[in-house]
């Protein structure tokens, strides 16, 4: 919930002005303003696109939603309205997704010979979803299958195409005894529908003691006794000395089904992510029951994605593909097969090891030939076929030990998501291979919460975004929107994990005019498409690269040193890969490594953080980093990299390579090697190397994007981490520009408005302005020429709060007094204000709530009108008569500010706590939207003298009715400090020009 700020005018001044000790930079915050100005701040010679889309955003980088269908059981009527509802309230992509779990959850079930995805019913519902879409601008994205991961009903689990495990069983042998008997079975049986296992291999290893990495195996001790199996059965006398095992391993279909199925009859199961086989029936299925001429026609208008969800293959065993050995053989370069028991799963934990660093290895081999085999018969032929369609592919390119950073380099849209994401790091994984990949987009699955369902806060929602947006998300795609209706639902409709998921509250905000913060949603989707907006225009640029053995995501593992002690002071980062070394651009000139992309200054490579801490480096890579040292490039490295090894198990003449390798990057000028992480900012120091921005140790996390020589700074106060509590930040802030010309502009996010900053501080190619956000608020600072006929100097100290107007400078102040500002010429300029009013606490109020409530079906919302009069304000949930009221109130009171208010005078509107957002109209005039974030208002020159109507506007989520409501499910949950809670004061200040 928002909180009141503790400083009223200085809080509120967007434009800026600073302390006159310190002061010299503007305060820049998230601010809404409705000032009265005579007239509009020239937004200097920023680029016309950016500022035309800035003040006025359309769709074309507007946020959107997952959309819920129940099947194909919709009206195309109906999906033609929803288009209509999302478009209207300023969103901009609708993906369509089967998901009912809240449905199988309780026991729902939908015909699905006549709704079943892709039945005629579904194909119906899409063409009108493209076809309102085309006449909307809403992009019409589609989910490859049914629910996920990517599945198809026309193949068996044993089919080709189907997803594959490797089961192995297990007989232990006694020294010198015999073992005669059927092949061991496999240890875990198979599901149900798998009717064929086939034998791949047996084997016999000198077992010893078993410990949490599993049993001991001895490597030299191997016997192969796959030639010695006669109908299933094999003989075998072990060698007198020590303990054997008798090993088998067998293919089969996991029979994995897709989420929550089934979603068609027959139903669906999980094809091979890394087969050919498995993309063809994917496709396949496309062809033959969903692309027919009018759906081509369609999709092609559109210009939508596939989408795909992560990649949580299930098995069991060892996830498989048929041609694993071949591949295995042609990727890695060896056989597979002596170490097939150092790959083997049960319940995804190994059983076996060799107990040296061989283990390690041959994993690492086997997880890359996955990933290879994933992004070469999956991402990119479903890729290649998208764009066939005139569509793109937007995916999830993680869920195992896959190289998220080279496939989110080769994706249309990578995607990430915050539920699963354990902190900022793993959003900036995935955004290095985006980066260097030259792509625009990083999405993603936002602001769901575990337990939520109705009760997700804007104030929760804003602090998720703003956060994950510093980490280099730049659309999000909110989860979710929900279809109006489905067989058996309640009020007030259906929604996809809601009610009775996993027998509680469910996860995932049903947005839509079902609740009530929808009637404020314009506000949100234009800050999103404006916040968004800047951050996919022109490049981003960073300090550091991160040189990782491994491209998995979602772990929580940071780089060394920086997230903890240098993101802090402004050090920005990336992650790469060895596979992405060799994308076009990421090439070093003039010390820069990818100067027409991210621009890295310096390149970090450490031991290898999720295995061991082991020195190792790919020999690709070693190539590279000799490449890039011999350009130039400033390469830091941690730890002994004199006995480096190869990833993955070394090959003849491995080592010997990548220890000559980098031996020749280690005798660079431009090369460091440090022992310690902690002496990283040493070695940078000494390489040279700045930081583009510069603060003191907060929780300020930036991006930073260039284009045409303006630089755009997103700026936020970021949670690294969902469980972080934030507060509030103030402080200077230097950032570099590109040109030398370059004066610093905000851009607010909430009203579109682009205003010049009045006081601010330049030192070379540094510009220094002063922050001010609470807790996950963000805001944007441009740096760009000035207007050519703008000459009006920056100012360096003030006592009071400078903006400029028409290229004026205006003080703003809340004391009486004489008052000066110090130009950066040394002019001196002055005022003497003679009185400030007095704060003044408004009241009583008069409240009115609309009360949503249950109607005739499931889908009906009657909103009978409550009313209050309060002398003391407090949230609905202790006002007699609202205690389970969920809707929207709006609040009413008189302020009479006597006959002495003049044209001079404005005020701030501080509404201390409100729940959840909120508008405020005063005297008939709306002011801009409000940043839910931050309570105080602007209310500029709006106030009069006499009597003033004041009203606050205020909705909540559904949760206190629905308590009531469907109290077997949400009962449990604790009621909500819905409306306006305050304190709440206007506090008066006075404006005027400055003159010499």
């Amino acid at each position: 919930m928002s909180q009141p700020p503790t400083l009223a005018v200085r809080r509120r001044s967007l434009f800026g002005a600073a302390a006159a000790a310190a002061g010299v930079a503007a305060v820049v915050g998230g601010t809404t303003t409705a000032s009265a100005a005579p007239s509009k701040p020239h937004p200097g010679s920023l680029p016309r696109d950016l500022v035309r889309a800035f003040e006025a955003p359309g769709t074309e980088t507007a946020a959107g939603f997952r959309w819920w269908w129940p099947h194909g059981a919709v009206d195309p009527v109906e999906v033609a309205r929803e288009v209509d509802q999302v478009a209207d309230a300023g969103f901009g992509i609708l993906e369509v997704a089967d998901v009912t779990h809240s449905l199988r959850a309780r026991d729902i079930e939908i015909d699905l010979d006549r709704y079943g995805w892709g039945s005629p019913a579904w194909v119906g519902g899409v063409k009108a979803a493209l076809s309102q879409g085309a006449k909307r601008d809403v992009r019409i994205d589609i989910t490859v299958g049914p629910s996920w991961p990517a599945a198809v009903p026309t193949i068996t689990p044993d089919d080709e195409a189907a997803c594959t495990e490797l089961a192995h069983g297990r007989a232990d042998v006694a020294g010198g005894t015999t073992y005669d008997g059927p092949v061991p079975a496999p240890l875990e049986e198979p599901h149900a529908g798998v009717t064929r296992q086939d034998l791949l291999a047996v084997q016999a290893f000198r077992a010893g003691a078993t410990d949490r990495n599993g049993t001991l195996l001895h490597q030299d001790s191997l016997v192969d006794l796959t030639a010695d199996v006669t109908d299933g059965r094999v003989r075998w006398t072990a060698p007198a000395e020590g303990s054997w095992v008798v090993l088998s391993y067998w293919v089969r279909g996991s029979a994995q089904e897709p989420e929550a199925g089934p979603h068609t009859n027959p139903k669906s199961y999980v094809v091979d992510h890394f087969s050919a086989a498995g993309s063809r029936a994917v496709i396949s299925l496309w062809e033959d029951r969903v692309l027919d001429r009018e759906m081509r026609r369609l999709l092609g208008k559109a210009g939508g994605h596939l989408f795909e969800d992560s990649l949580e293959i299930e098995t069991d065993t060892t996830i498989w593909t048929p041609r694993m050995l071949e591949e295995f053989r042609a990727r890695a370069g060896y056989d597979l097969l002596p170490f097939l028991p150092v790959v083997v799963e049960l319940d995804e934990k190994y059983q076996f090891t060799f107990g040296g660093t061989d283990t390690t290895r041959v994993r690492d081999d086997f997880n890359q030939v996955l990933s290879d085999l994933y992004r070469d018969h999956h991402l990119l032929p479903l890729q290649a076929f998208a764009r066939s369609l005139g569509m793109g592919l937007r995916v999830q390119p993680y869920g195992l030990e896959t190289d998220t950073v080279e496939h989110s380099a080769l994706v249309d849209e990578p995607e990430t998501e915050s539920l699963g994401f354990k902190n900022l790091d793993d959003y900036r994984v995935m955004a290095g291979g985006r980066d260097l990949g030259g792509r625009t987009i990083l999405s993603s699955e936002a602001a769901c919460y575990f337990g939520a369902a109705y009760q997700t806060t804007w104030d929760r929602a804003l602090q998720t975004l703003n956060s994950i947006f510093a980490a280099g998300v730049n659309q999000a795609v909110l989860h979710g929107f929900a279809y109006a209706d489905a067989p058996g639902v309640t009020w007030p409709g259906f929604a996809a994990f809601s009610p009775y998921y996993n027998g509680a509250i469910g996860y995932g905000e049903a947005w839509g005019p079902r609740t009530p913060q929808w009637r404020h949603m314009p506000d949100v989707a234009a800050y999103l498409a404006r916040t968004q907006l800047v951050l996919q225009t022109g490049r981003p640029t960073y300090d550091m690269v991160f040189l990782r053995q491994k491209g998995w995501a979602s772990t929580g593992i940071g780089p060394f040193w920086t997230t903890r002690d240098g993101v802090p002071l402004g050090w920005s980062h990336g992650f790469a890969t060895a596979a992405v070394l060799d994308l076009p651009g990421v090439e070093v000139r003039d010390g820069v490594l990818a100067p027409d992309g991210p621009a890295y200054k310096v390149l970090i490579a450490g031991p290898d953080q999720f295995r061991g801490q082991e020195v190792t480096v790919e020999v690709a890579a070693a190539r590279r980093l000799r490449d890039f040292a011999r350009a130039g490039l400033p390469i830091v490295l941690l730890g002994d990299w004199t006995q480096v090894q190869p990833v993955g198990l070394a090959q003849d003449g491995e080592i010997e390579e990548v220890r000559r390798l980098l031996a020749e990057v280690i005798g660079r000028p431009t090369t460091r090697v440090v022992a310690d992480q902690n002496d990283i900012p040493g070695a940078l120091a000494d390489l040279g190397i700045e930081r583009d921005v510069v603060h003191d140790s907060s929780t300020v996390m930036h991006v930073r994007r260039v284009v045409d020589g303006v630089d755009l700074y997103y700026l936020a106060n970021a949670k690294h981490a969902e469980n972080r509590r934030l507060s509030r930040v103030t402080q200077d802030v230097w950032l570099t520009a590109s040109r030398a010309d370059s004066v610093p502009y905000v851009l607010d996010a909430w009203t579109g408005t682009i205003t010049p900053v009045a006081a601010y501080e330049r030192q070379g190619d540094r510009v220094r302005v002063h922050v001010d956000l609470l807790p996950g608020q963000s805001t944007v600072v441009a740096l760009g020429p000035a207007h050519p006929s703008d000459r009006t100097p920056a100012v360096v100290a003030s006592t009071g709060d400078v903006r400029r107007d028409d290229r004026s400078l205006l003080l703003r102040t809340a004391t009486a007094g004489r008052h000066t500002a110090t130009l950066a010429t040394g002019r001196q300029l002055a005022t003497t204000v003679d009185r400030v009013r007095e704060p003044v606490v408004p009241g009583p109020w008069e409240l009115v709530v609309e009360d949503w409530q249950p109607g005739r079906t499931a889908t009906d919302t009657v909103r009978p009108l409550r009313r209050a009069e309060l002398t003391t304000l407090a949230p609905w949930s202790q006002v007699p008569g609202l205690e389970d009221v969920s809707g929207v109130g709006r609040y009413r009171t008189i302020i009479d500010l006597g006959d002495d208010w003049g044209s001079e005078d404005g005020a701030l509107l501080e509404l201390g706590e409100v729940n959840d957002t909120f508008r405020v109209t005063v005297n008939g005039k709306a002011l801009p939207p409000c940043d839910v974030l931050d309570t105080t208002v602007d209310l500029g020159h709006l106030l009069r003298a006499g009597r003033n109507v004041v009203e606050v506007e205020v909705t909540s989520t559904l949760i206190n009715r629905l308590r009531t409501v469907t109290p077997e499910v949400y009962g449990v949950a604790t009621r909500q400090a819905y409306g306006l809670v305050g304190p709440v004061r206007v506090v008066p200040y006075v404006e005027r020009k400055l003159t010499s």
